[in-house]
């Protein structure tokens, strides 16, 4: 740092640095968020313009071993995809011999669309099983002769059949976690008669007694034998064995494929690693990109040690760490770099500091709530006041521990008026409303200028609306949420990709936006909906949002429960790592202190966020230690309990109905049916679904209880305080025989 230039406190006590700076405000294009389709490159020199000094060395190292330490948010994947540019557009490289692998279809999707806009789109960019299976397929007749066996894409049906032919019973829940033991063996070469040891060897806690599970194991390998099948991992397996048995099949491949790009090598599995060195042969021209703080699927076989010891392998590897954050504001990487400054173990030891290159935003907000009903209102509540100040719904993530709780949050925004979308649910381009609309594309591509939906309508943008508003499809939304609302805005996301197409592709017509989406289809790469994201935190791996809701961090959740080892704490600890990380400017973090309304308050926030949230104290200090023995403030005590059986309640709907679903019910039959028809005359009016007012449950809730003033109303689930003071006097009204709006009853 020149002598003449004093570093200045940053926000978040970071320590400001003058070149990062320079180069934070000197023309680096943003690493994320970028567009669909960015600006084309026209030539060699032009694909390094943007990058910062540690990406311009990754894509100018292009000889060699090359391993590349890229923290979140740091611009990864446009490193290596520039790196692979540079080699094609500078003629160093021929793009037929790099072969780019990553984990996912839509990552290899998104890879090659930049890869073409860059020049280099004859690249080959797959996944590691997609690459497997075309080599698979293309070598069998040679190497074993005959047909391919037909892929098995749903294990869990053969694994059922097994668990029957060995008369083990298996529920929904075992069978899942059964057919996760068998993946695991399979990628980490482990045969049924080994897995006992190798469960034993690994500190791996199984769902079920091991000896079962490999009884279990070894009759769903005879299962696919008997009927000529293979599953993914064996697609893995048998290219293994094909590459080592026939050395003039493994030379073919090196010759075609002589340079290797691997992105996520933080969770590559020894199976994976196997393939990788089979393709590699004696050879070294290699670049992996990963962080040993993202590890975060290590349950399936993946390793960072193949990340951890890539140096040990490859002395002479040239290291590259990519430390600055372009994603996220300096509060929310403050809080990241202190969740990993507590961390342990060999991972923790290669963490990056990062250091962001936006500027200062909001702080994370701490939320802490009575009961998980009371988190899910207030998240909605919160999700609602962004998107009035401007946030796009679809730049908005809830994410959890688990599906299982994505439930609460479906009802809490279906009742505040959000739209929303399940990550992990349907997929985008198997919605019968995107396939219509595709269908209809098609079509008008093929007719060309003898479509009269087309006269006079020349911008791509306008065609498009124009072919889908014969559809059905209208620019304005329904309003309201609801099924409607999600097929409005599934075909929206395909107008918006259309409109960012056209601008990076002047000229380009209704046909090759076709090619576009059926190649986006492929690689299952789909455009943004806008709704708010439900997601897990492992499925948000990879993405990134304005605004993120990390909800549901109480030790039991986060660390879940099952976590007992040193190193499965860990793993929990950079998953949360990963979920702070996806934030680019809004954080929010809620926790509550029982599960239903009524319940003990017996939960503590995440151990992770001690000594980051406000109050909390440092682990490991004196006045941590402290706090850990301090009493908690008790809310009321007991389960929520049935009111007519005595039951303790559970499921949502009867915490709602204060019963049991089966118990008999003592609703007011009048009274619920006047306030379904003002639920309904609401819901005109308002142009909402009638669940956006109140749900069913909650209508029957109030019928039963006819609440004669506001603060029983109020004790209602499903009536919050917005609602209670938006709805109150009316439902009060009616359930006291009045009309609504004929008096308050409150005065009565």
């Amino acid at each position: 740092m020149p002598a003449q230039v004093r570093p200045e406190r940053a926000a978040c006590g970071q320590v400001s640095r003058p070149p990062l700076e320079t180069w934070q405000h000197g023309g680096v294009t943003a690493a994320t968020h970028s567009s669909s389709f960015p600006a084309e490159a026209d030539s060699a020199d032009a694909v390094l313009q943007g990058l910062d000094p540690e990406q311009r060395e990754v894509a100018t190292t292009l000889r060699g071993p090359v391993c590349v330490l890229a923290g979140a948010g740091t611009g990864k994947t446009r490193a290596i995809t520039h790196r692979i540019a540079y080699g094609v557009r500078s003629g160093q490289l021929m793009p037929a011999s790099v072969l780019a692998v990553t984990f996912t279809n839509r990552a290899a999707g998104e890879m090659r669309g930049r890869l073409r806009t860059l020049g280099a789109g004859g690249v080959q960019a797959r996944t590691f099983h997609s690459a497997a299976l075309r080599q698979l397929q293309y070598f069998w007749p040679k190497a074993v002769g005959g047909d391919v066996p037909r892929l098995l894409e749903r294990k869990i049906q053969f694994v059922a059949e097994a668990g029957s032919r060995c008369r083990v019973r298996l529920d929904r829940g075992e069978l899942r976690d059964v057919t996760g033991e068998i993946e695991w063996a399979k990628v980490t070469q482990t045969v049924p008669a080994d897995y006992p040891a190798a469960v034993l060897k690994a500190g791996r806690e199984a769902p079920r007694d091991t000896a079962e599970i490999a009884q279990i194991y070894g009759t769903y390998e005879q299962l696919k034998r008997d009927r000529n099948m293979i599953d993914f991992e064996d697609v893995l397996l048998l290219t293994v064995g094909i590459l080592q048995d026939r050395h003039d099949i493994a030379e073919q491949i090196r010759t075609q494929y002589q340079h290797f790009v691997v992105d996520e090598y933080q969770d590559v599995s020894p199976l994976q690693q196997r393939l990788l060195d089979l393709w590699l042969g004696d050879r070294d021209s290699l670049c992996v990109v990963g962080d040993a703080s993202q590890t975060i699927y290590s349950f399936t076989g993946a390793t960072p040690d193949h990340l951890l010891n890539f140096r040990t392998k490859y002395p002479q590897a040239t290291l590259v760490k990519l430390i600055r954050d372009y994603r996220s504001t300096p509060q929310v990487v403050h809080l990241a770099n202190g969740l990993l400054n507590q961390a342990k173990g060999r991972a923790a030891e290669h963490r990056l500091e990062l250091i962001s290159q936006r500027e200062v935003g909001p702080d994370p907000v701490y939320a802490e709530y009575p009961d998980e009903p009371a988190e899910a209102e207030g998240v909605a509540g919160r999700v609602r006041d962004l998107i009035a100040a401007g946030v796009p719904a679809g730049e908005i993530a809830v994410l959890y521990r688990i599906n299982a709780q994505s439930e609460v949050y479906e009802q809490a925004l279906a009742d505040a008026g959000v739209p929303y979308q399940l990550r992990g649910a349907e997929r985008f381009f198997e919605r019968a409303e995107v396939q219509k609309a595709i269908l209809a594309l098609r079509g008008a591509a093929r007719s060309g200028g003898n479509d009269p939906l087309l006269d006079d309508v020349v911008e791509l943008g306008s065609q498009v609306r124009a072919v889908l508003s014969s559809t059905g499809w209208t620019a304005e939304p329904p309003a309201g949420s609801g099924a409607v609302r999600d097929q409005w805005e599934s075909v929206a996301a395909l107008v918006r990709l259309a409109e960012d197409f056209a601008r990076s592709r002047p000229g380009a017509g209704l046909s090759e936006l076709t090619v576009e989406l059926d190649e986006r289809k492929a690689a299952q790469h789909a455009p943004t909906v806008q709704g708010v994201t439900l997601a897990s935190l492992h499925a948000a791996k990879g993405l990134e949002w304005d605004a993120v809701f990390l909800v549901g961090l109480t030790d039991g959740m986060m660390p879940i429960t099952y976590a007992k080892t040193d190193e499965q704490v860990e793993e929990e600890r950079r998953l949360l790592y990963v979920g702070v990380t996806r934030a680019r400017l809004h954080l929010t973090l809620s926790w509550a202190l029982s599960r239903a309304p009524g319940g003990r308050a017996s939960r503590r926030p995440s151990r992770f966020l001690n000594g980051l949230r406000p109050g909390s104290a440092v682990p490991g200090s004196r006045n941590g230690a402290a706090a850990e023995r301090a009493p908690r403030k008790r809310g009321p005590r007991g389960p929520v309990l049935c009111r007519v059986c005595g039951k303790t309640l559970t499921e949502a709907g009867e915490l709602k109905l204060m019963r049991c679903e089966d118990c008999p019910s003592d609703m007011d039959e009048g009274l619920y049916e006047r306030l379904r028809e003002w639920r309904a005359i609401q819901s005109k009016q308002q142009g909402l679904p009638g669940y956006c007012v109140f749900t069913d449950k909650t209508l029957m809730a109030i019928a039963e209880a006819a609440p004669s003033e506001a603060g029983e109303l109020s004790m209602i689930s499903g009536v919050g305080g917005r609602k209670l003071e938006r709805y109150g006097v009316d439902v009060l009204a009616i359930c006291a025989g009045q009309e609504p709006g004929a008096g308050d009853p409150d005065d009565a």
